[in-house]
């Protein structure tokens, strides 16, 4: 039934495209954008999984971290090319809390639903938090920086950004060695039990044109964003951290909560924690060096409220998965502190 629907959202794709040529209104524009890279990051992390089934973990696992967040990294790329980087930084605090918060939590109730809990592998997901816990410190340092050298040269922030940017990408490459080589038996959960469906040509193909789609659809996207500010009298802020955030992760919150319902809770995890680790690790420290080919510098300087809502998520999920189990109850707190902070945000101005 899923599949079905994906492949029916397939049809805003086209539409987004030609009502951007047609010079229809770019609130609409907006909306039929969003729409349309639903499906289209879907087929991008099936065509991931399709391969990695047929490349091994290692390779695999190398696939899913470069492909894995490819439709957030896409939007940030376009928002930061149009110089939207207070966007980029929102859609990236946005992506962060919307894993931790709303995937996991979705997760966690459908799962936990008419079952007494749910166990999952303590010691793995303990290190995706650990992990993930130091990209924050990396994203706070930054600001704590600001502000206590308010008088430090203009260039001193980028080029502390960019040495921070290098070092996640090195704790990441680090991390990958953990999971899928000394301790890869953490997270090889039911390999084997699963055959590829697609042939390699397909998948290639489908991952191909997936991103090139989602790419031009972004282009679109991005450019329709600042009319949809001005209309509806939202922030750039709350875009990002809402609309762009959640528009990204759609395909990874089904795939998360079906995992869930199946009671692979381990997997449903690695889901959520790891594109959350992801986005800390990979993309932002990526954006920040794509910022300086672009002639657009973006450093990590996040606002207050953006820092302590990533704080905040990430304490809330290590506290919840330090014991190995989980329930509905667990789930729905975690979404009722999604909802408390998108309202926040939706204030904010």
């Amino acid at each position: 039934m899923m599949q079905k629907l994906f492949l029916g959202l397939l049809i805003f794709v086209p539409i987004a495209i030609g009502a951007h040529f047609a010079g229809v209104s770019p609130t609409a524009v907006f909306f039929l954008s969003a729409l349309a890279i639903i499906p289209l990051a879907k087929y991008i992390g099936e065509a991931v999984e399709e391969l990695s089934l047929r490349t091994g973990p290692a390779l695999g696992g190398l696939l899913s971290s470069t492909f894995g967040n490819a439709t957030e990294l896409i939007i940030g790329f376009f928002a930061l090319k149009a110089g939207l980087v207070e966007v980029v930084k929102a859609s990236l605090t946005g992506s962060i809390i919307g894993n931790l918060l709303l995937v996991l939590g979705l997760a966690m109730f459908a799962g936990g639903w008419n079952r007494e809990k749910q166990t999952f592998n303590r010691t793995g997901v303990v290190a995706g938090g650990s992990a993930l816990f130091i990209a924050v410190i990396a994203l706070v340092m930054p600001a704590i920086f600001l502000q206590t050298a308010p008088l430090a040269a203009d260039g001193i922030v980028e080029d502390l950004s960019v040495w921070v940017s290098i070092a996640l990408l090195l704790v990441y490459c680090a991390s990958l060695f953990f999971s899928l080589h000394t301790h890869k038996h953490l997270y090889l959960e039911e390999v084997g039990k699963y055959e590829p469906r697609w042939s390699i040509p397909r998948s290639l193909a489908v991952l191909c044109v997936s991103t090139l789609a989602v790419a031009w659809v972004s282009d679109i996207l991005v450019g329709s964003i600042e009319p949809v500010v001005q209309n509806f009298g939202w922030s750039q802020l709350f875009v990002g951290v809402i609309f762009l955030a959640v528009i990204g992760n759609a395909a990874e919150n089904f795939s998360a909560v079906l995992m869930a319902r199946k009671n692979r809770m381990d997997l449903s995890l690695q889901i959520a924690i790891g594109s959350a680790t992801q986005i800390a690790m990979v993309v932002a420290p990526l954006l920040v060096l794509a910022g300086l080919a672009l002639s657009q510098p973006m450093n990590l300087i996040f606002n207050t409220f953006e820092l302590v809502s990533i704080v905040l998520s990430v304490l809330i999920v290590n506290m919840m998965v330090a014991d190995g189990e989980s329930n509905w109850l667990e789930g729905v707190q975690l979404l009722a502190a999604y909802a408390i902070i998108g309202i926040a945000f939706f204030f904010h101005p």
